[in-house]
């Protein structure tokens, strides 16, 4: 059998709109009152819902903190009413891009799972950094990193980790959170993070 290839960037801005866009209605937010609640412009939240912008990392988690999800969940299928299945092949699973920092994150969850685990690979370039600026959410968010090549530093409020290659750190995203590889090398990364509002968003008996 064919196996399926990544998306392109097309196809994920145009899954990340519809999933803001599903979100945004399923909270009864209007685009003004997400805006204040995540620091994000008004007239930024409308390009992204139209698939009209390529948003960054940073801005991407501030809307995940405005909606009460975690960041990869974004990156998940607009529609509940997709086929959920309990496995996705490597071909298929969907990667994007910072257009920021030029980190690679994968998906490597299957889409549309009723879970609130998510797993993401992350490929971190040398001498990349990216800052979120991670509110506390309820329920809160729990995410663990474990480096499978190279190192990272991660920093969570003043606290400040150097992590090596089989090291993993456990984490609760409620204060400012600083990935950076200042070294020659990229490095590469498992983040497993669990969401309760992943669960809540697909229910229903499985197809």
């Amino acid at each position: 059998m064919k196996e399926e290839a990544p998306a392109s960037v097309d196809d994920i801005n145009t899954r990340i709109a519809k999933r803001v866009r599903v979100l945004r209605t399923m909270r009864s937010e209007t685009l003004d009152s997400l805006a204040s609640k995540c620091g994000v412009s008004r007239s930024m939240i409308s390009l992204i819902e139209r698939a009209e912008a390529s948003p960054t990392a940073v801005i991407l988690e501030k809307l995940a903190a405005g909606l009460g999800v975690s960041m990869a969940s974004l990156f998940g299928p607009g529609d509940t009413e997709e086929e959920r299945q309990p496995l996705v092949r490597r071909a298929a699973q969907s990667i994007w891009k910072d257009p920021e920092s030029g980190y690679l994150r994968r998906n490597l969850s299957p889409p549309n799972w009723p879970t609130p685990i998510q797993l993401v690979e992350v490929h971190f370039p040398a001498k990349a950094r990216v800052a979120y600026e991670s509110s506390a959410r309820r329920p809160a968010l729990e995410q663990q990193i474990w480096v499978l090549q190279g190192q990272i530093e991660v920093t969570l409020g003043d606290q400040h980790h150097l992590l090596r290659s089989g090291d993993c750190l456990a984490l609760r995203l409620d204060r400012p959170l600083v990935y950076s590889n200042p070294f020659s090398q990229a490095a590469t990364y498992i983040v497993a993070i669990c969401d309760e509002a992943l669960s809540q968003w697909v229910k229903g008996p499985m197809k």
